[in-house]
Order: structure tokens, then sequence, then C-alpha cells
């Protein structure tokens, strides 16, 4: 199986021309399909791929890995230059109104989906919203609901949903990620991994029933995340067998520094612009 993975929009850049935007976007190539996991905010997505000579044109699925305007902004963006009816993959919560609470101000700013269905529908999107696993190809499959196992990890007390006036703590039940088995193991994408990059990771061991994860790339959120939750996340990852660890977006730069020094060279910085081919 031959696997390729280019990061289309992410914080960072890694080359001259390219452009940087809080999200995430990563293009996942294998088995003959593409599959776009998120679209980042807004254009980054579409300009990096024209800059890297990608045609957004021959992807065949979206998939999204939650309901966050950093993951989805660029949809209206991406469907445009592809100007075909193509899957959107997701949870159905990636519709309910996400909001985050102001650390200082106190007050509630949306940060969902910024267009609406219909309007995304007339542009091409055929959306499949499941809560269970959905398997796309015979070795590529997305998540669905992932399981809070972990004592450690927990969701951002930060972020909420509306339901009319009333806002309550949101679960992030939409959270996933993409999983590829490989003869080396488990290559799992991540979206954000907002319900922990541990728990993910536990659920992609569980739904595929391979036990070695040899690739994990995208954001791991763990930007806030306290000393104790690193050394433990450290740990496991080592438990696990890591041979590639491409952490990007959320991840925070005192996070990815503590990554850096503690896994060397099974390390990198993914940002936008970086290709990663497994074998």
């Amino acid at each position: 199986m031959r696997l390729c993975i280019t990061t289309l929009s992410e914080n960072t850049v890694a080359w001259v021309g390219l452009l940087a935007e809080w999200g995430l976007s990563i293009l996942v190539e294998v088995e003959g399909v593409k599959i776009l996991l998120d679209t980042g905010t807004s254009i980054s997505t579409t300009h990096n791929a024209a800059s890297l000579g990608i045609e957004l044109s021959q992807v065949d699925k979206i998939v999204l890995s939650h309901g966050h305007v950093d993951h989805t902004g660029g949809l209206r963006e991406v469907l445009g230059r592809m100007k075909k009816e193509v899957e959107v993959i997701a949870h159905p919560d990636i519709w309910a109104a996400k909001y985050m609470r102001h650390p200082v101000e106190k007050r509630h700013i949306y940060i969902g989906i910024p267009f609406q269905r219909e309007e995304l529908e007339g542009l091409g999107a055929s959306f499949t919203l499941t809560k269970e696993p959905l398997w796309i190809t015979e070795n590529v499959v997305t998540t669905g609901e992932i399981p809070m196992v972990t004592e450690y990890e927990k969701i951002d007390p930060n972020l909420y949903a509306r339901e009319k006036d009333d806002f309550h703590p949101d679960l992030l039940w939409d959270d996933r990620a993409l999983i590829i088995k490989t003869e080396l193991g488990l290559v799992v994408i991540l979206g954000c991994a907002h319900r922990g990059i541990i728990n993910t990771l536990l659920y992609a061991q569980e739904v595929t029933g391979e036990e070695r994860v040899h690739t994990v790339v995208g954001g791991t959120h763990l930007i806030s995340a306290s000393e104790e939750r690193l050394a433990l996340t450290m740990a496991k990852l080592r438990e696990f067998g890591v041979q590639k660890l491409g952490v990007s977006h959320c991840t925070g730069m005192p996070a990815a520094m503590r990554l850096a020094q503690e896994f060397g060279d099974t390390f990198f910085f993914n940002n936008a612009g970086t290709r990663v081919a497994i074998p």
C-alpha cells in the first residue's frame, strides 16, 4: 500500500508562497482514493492546493473532523473549486450551534460552521451524517464517536453548544479522526482530538482490530494540557510504539517542543506544505 499525506492548511507553513491560517486541512491519498480531512478556516486550503499543484477537483471524499469553523470554514471555497458532487462524511452534531466562551470577557462567541447546509448542498456537497465508524475503503475508516476512557484527557471547558437560549458544555461527540490500516500498522489523521489523542488511538485500535500504531498526524489539542496530562500522553505514545509523530494546529508550541525533545527523529512539525509518504 502506498500512502501520501499532504497538509494543505495549518497555523504555520513549510515553504514560500503558502498561506498560514489558524485551522487544519489534510489530503490523504491511498488505494486510489483521495480524501480531504477538513477544509481550514477560509482561503488557505484552496490557495495552498494550487501552489502545491494539487487539483481539488480530483478529491473523492471530504471528511469533517468536527463542526468548528477552523476546520469547516474553507468548505465553500473547496466545493467551488471542485465543481462536482462530493460526499461529505461527518457526525450529525457538526450542525450544532457551537460557541467558545471568551476567557476574559465571559461572553459566548460563535465558532460553528459559517454556512447554511442548503448553500453547501447547492455547491455539490452530499452529506453523510453518522455517529458510527464509516468504512470508506477496505482499509480506511472514520472513527465515529470516540469513548473517553482515560482519566487525564478532558474536553476544553470553554466550549459550548447552544439550544435556543441555553448554553451547555459541548461534549464534542462530532470529534473524529481518519484511520488507515497499513502493513506497518495504523496511520491516524487527527483533526483536533478534542476527546483526547490517547482516547482516539485506543478507539482506532478497537475499530480496526490492529494494535500497532505507526503514524499519528494532526491536531492533538495539547495546547492547554497540564504537565501531568502531557507526561501521561507521552508515556502512552511510547507504549503504542509510534514511529512517526507529526503535530499541528491545536498542539501548541510548548507541548510541541516537549514532544520534539521526547521523540527526537520520530517527531516532525506537520505544517502546511508538509508531505509524508508511507512507507
